[in-house]
């Protein structure tokens, strides 16, 4: 892609949706423009530039300019389409989070122990959390923000309940690893006393003895987006 120019790119992409690798195509300058959020001006000279360079050929008949894509120009449009998909390929599929341990407000326990939780926690994600969650500090805005992609991402849905008492919220959880070695999972609780810095972490095991943490721990959270 040594001489096709960036600023080309929407113009042959649009010849090529018209039709124009296998045929002529009438087209005006004008709506050329529209069509790639330019000037006429700038169609005209994008066209010419283009057929300079043997990416179009060019036929003026009765006032109507018709174009066709060459060999060449349709070579260039694959490498770069090539080089997008690979790209799309190889993004990294996983959420890192950082931040801190810190206490919570005890409530995780109690919520954990209710059997309209429990259940579904064995059926779904494979075992019954170990009383309580993890709670981190996330400590830089740019964790604040992933969490937002986080949450439009799939997930295991451990549904709402009523008791007959009262009603429960449901749960997110997404598979995670902590610290780079201990499986467990990232909850999001549909009602919850923490702010979006705050994330809460569950495992079948008291995560606090097998990762040996206490407050302030520095604390790694890997979401895996696949899985």
């Amino acid at each position: 892609m040594i001489n096709l120019k960036i600023q080309h790119l929407m113009t042959l992409t649009h010849l090529l949706t018209m039709g124009a690798r296998y045929n002529f195509v009438s087209i005006t300058t004008t709506s050329l423009g529209k069509n790639i959020n330019k000037s006429q001006q700038a169609a005209s000279k994008h066209l010419s530039e283009l057929e300079k360079h043997k990416f179009i050929e060019r036929i003026i008949k009765n006032r109507h300019t018709y174009v066709k894509i060459t060999d060449e120009g349709y070579r260039e449009i694959k490498i770069l389409s090539d080089l997008l998909q690979d790209s799309m390929k190889s993004i990294l599929s996983f959420i890192e989070l950082k931040g801190f341990l810190v206490s919570g407000m005890g409530e995780g326990a109690y919520y954990m122990s209710l059997p309209g939780y429990t259940d579904q926690f064995k059926s779904k994600i494979g075992y019954i959390p170990f009383p309580g969650t993890l709670n981190v500090k996330l400590n830089e805005i740019i964790y604040v923000d992933a969490i937002k992609h986080l949450c439009k991402s799939n997930c295991i849905i451990i549904n709402g309940f009523s008791d007959g008492v009262r009603t429960y919220g449901w749960v997110k959880c997404f598979k995670a690893i902590l610290n780079k070695s201990i499986d467990c999972h990232l909850i999001f609780l549909e009602r919850t006393h923490h702010d979006n810095s705050i994330i809460e972490i569950i495992s079948q095991n008291y995560l606090r003895d097998v990762a040996k943490i206490s407050n302030r721990s520095e604390i790694v959270i890997k979401i895996n987006l696949s899985d």
